[in-house]
């Protein structure tokens, strides 16, 4: 099977974006896949969730893009056998700036993944929240891209802008990227407004919401402070069970991509 980039993005924070790039990762990797995380937002919070601190750090994506860094030296393993990370620190967020007088400046992750994509099945590119450079860069370097998505008020209206970025991206930059699906997330049963929400994403991209859907759980918001995916945090939750469901069809469709190529 030829490697799979899919970029996590949604210029909206706060929407489950790391913790579906950290658990997806770790599920898939569960599933004898070899992956590949990149955290490409300055926080930071994909590296610590899988459990890499910066003190542990010599290199990161910022050393690869903006220093030339060799790509090989900024890959860690994490505890979850099959998982590796390429880490981020704060220093990422001057790469917005320090690239926009580079030649080619949206193309830098590409080039760099080129080199190391034979070594993965799945490379998972944990996006900023904000439509800027390096999410350009994630979304140049892609094939595709996974939106999660919030289950209130505004989240549609997010997601339109999100749609103009990728069609920009894909007329001018990518033309093989496509939207890998929408994962909705932080439901909640018990509300009226989750359900409108689940219903409108299901009415308007049909073909595109994954079947799965990400309920709010205490699980999930305590598994990054210990620096474990919610797979080793607590096995038995339906957190877990959620993103092991994601994976699953993310696999089954990789499947049948590659049989309708055959």
């Amino acid at each position: 099977m030829s490697c799979k980039v899919i970029a996590v993005a949604n210029q909206k924070g706060g929407v489950g974006k790391t913790t579906t790039a950290v658990n997806l990762s770790a599920s898939l990797a569960v599933a004898e896949a070899r992956v590949l995380l990149i955290d490409f937002d300055p926080q930071g919070n994909a590296t610590s969730g899988v459990g890499v601190m910066p003190e542990e750090i010599d290199n990161d994506i910022y050393d690869v893009i903006v220093n030339g860094v060799d790509i090989n030296s900024a890959l860690y393993h994490t505890e979850i056998e099959g998982l590796d990370l390429i880490p981020a620190r704060i220093e990422l967020s001057a790469a917005e700036v320090e690239l926009i007088q580079e030649l080619s400046r949206e193309t830098k992750l590409k080039r760099a993944i080129a080199e190391i994509k034979d070594n993965y099945d799945y490379i998972l590119i944990d996006c900023p929240p904000s439509l800027g450079l390096l999410t350009v860069n994630a979304l140049t370097a892609a094939g595709s891209v996974l939106i999660p998505m919030q289950c209130e008020y505004f989240a549609m209206e997010g997601l339109g802008q999100l749609i103009n970025t990728i069609n920009l991206i894909k007329e001018n930059l990518n033309t093989d990227l496509y939207i890998e699906g929408i994962l909705l997330t932080m439901y909640d049963v018990r509300n009226n407004l989750s359900k409108e929400v689940m219903n409108q994403v299901k009415t308007h991209f049909p073909d595109k919401a994954f079947k799965t859907v990400v309920p709010r759980a205490v699980a999930l918001s305590e598994a990054p402070s210990f620096g474990k995916p919610i797979i080793l945090y607590q096995a038995k939750s339906k957190g877990t069970e959620c993103y092991i469901e994601l994976a699953k069809e993310i696999l089954i469709k990789a499947n049948q991509q590659e049989q309708d190529i055959k």
